[in-house]
C-alpha cells in the first residue's frame, strides 16, 4: 500500500494525542497502585498490552519508516538522529518490562509494589518526554523535508495495522481501557 509521508506524518500526531490520553490513563492507574488500590491492575494489563500491540508495534515502526525518508531524501536534515531506532527499542524494553510485572503478578508471583510503581512511572515519562522531543524535533524536520515536495511511503507491511482503540473498529479485549478513557474524558 503506498501512502504519502504528509498523510503518515498526520497519523503520528493523531496516534501522540491518543498515546497522550492513554499515558494519562496510565498515571492514574500508577497513583491508585501507589496508594495500594489494587483494584486496578487488570485495567493496567490491558493498557500495557495495549502499549505492546500498538504504539510499540505498529506506531514506532511506522515512525521509523518517517525517519528512513528523511535520512534518504535529506540527510542534511537528519544529522544528529542517529538513535530514533534505539529509542524505540528502549521504549519497548520498557514497556515489556512493566508488562512482565503485570504478567508474574498475574501468575501468583510476589512483585514489589514499589517496583511495579516504579516501572510505570519511568515508562510514562520516558515516553511521554520521547513523544515531546519527536513533536518538537523530528516531526519539525520531516515537515520541512515535505515543504519540498511528496514522498510516497510503502505501508504495505501495515496493511492490517489499525489502533485497536481509537479506530472506529476497536478490538475486543479492550473493554475496561476503553470504558476508562470514556469515563475520564466525561
Amino acid at each position: 500500500m503506498q501512502a504519502d509521508l504528509a498523510d503518515l506524518m498526520r497519523e503520528l500526531r493523531e496516534d501522540h494525542r491518543n498515546m497522550g490520553i492513554v499515558l494519562n490513563l496510565l498515571d492514574d492507574v500508577t497513583d491508585k497502585i501507589r496508594g495500594e488500590d489494587d483494584s486496578v491492575l487488570e485495567l493496567l494489563a490491558e493498557i500495557m498490552h495495549y502499549m505492546t500491540v500498538y504504539p510499540d508495534a505498529v506506531h514506532h515502526p511506522k515512525e521509523d519508516v518517517a525517519y528512513a525518508q528523511l535520512r534518504e531524501h535529506r540527510p542534511d536534515l537528519a544529522e544528529g538522529l542517529e538513535d530514533v531506532p534505539g529509542d524505540h527499542a528502549e521504549l519497548a524494553e520498557l514497556g515489556l518490562r512493566l508488562k512482565s510485572d503485570i504478567d508474574a503478578i498475574e501468575s501468583g508471583t510476589a512483585v514489589r509494589r514499589e517496583q511495579l510503581v516504579e516501572d510505570a512511572a519511568g515508562s510514562v515519562t520516558r515516553l511521554r518526554d520521547h513523544m515531546a522531543w519527536e513533536a518538537s524535533d523530528l516531526f519539525q524536520r520531516i515537515d520541512r523535508m515535505l515543504e519540498s515536495k511528496a514522498h510516497p511511503v510503502d505501508l504495505s507491511h501495515f496493511e492490517s495495522a489499525y489502533d485497536p482503540v481509537f479506530s472506529e473498529s476497536s478490538a475486543a479485549g479492550f473493554q475496561r481501557l476503553m470504558e476508562s478513557l470514556k469515563a475520564a474524558a466525561a
